[in-house]
């Protein structure tokens, strides 16, 4: 039974940091995982892609250089750090994850091919 439950969201001024966490459970070390986000009105994209043992990471452009998305197996732990935030990265944040043998780090398609969410852990940045 896989389970993905975020921690770490809340308020910053822009310009501040937030580490958010993700702690899993089942058998999903070989499983790619990324986070992605949510804002009203607007389609769910995914900001980070991270590998199953943690090698290899990949972001969109308007993250990258700001965020580090990292993974702890040995922990059951993943990890978003993000730095520089802007108003523009206030959202609904989500851990996820697939099972496909599909290479992690390229872009998965879209939220249809995500096969387990974590319940989401709300950012706001003003």
């Amino acid at each position: 039974h896989v389970q993905l439950v975020e921690s770490g969201g809340g308020s910053v001024q822009a310009g501040g940091s937030l580490r958010l966490s993700c702690a899993f459970s089942g058998n999903i070390r070989n499983y790619c995982m990324a986070w992605f986000r949510q804002v009203p009105g607007k389609e769910t994209e995914a900001v980070a892609y991270i590998s199953a043992a943690g090698a290899g990471t990949n972001y969109v452009d308007s993250v990258r250089g700001r965020f580090t998305i990292s993974r702890d197996n040995a922990a059951n732990m993943l990890y978003l750090q993000m730095n520089s935030l802007k108003p523009e990265d206030t959202a609904i944040y989500y851990c996820a994850t697939k099972r496909s043998r599909d290479p992690c780090i390229k872009p998965w398609g879209g939220p249809s091919a995500v096969d387990f969410w974590g319940q989401g852990t709300q950012v706001t940045v003003s």
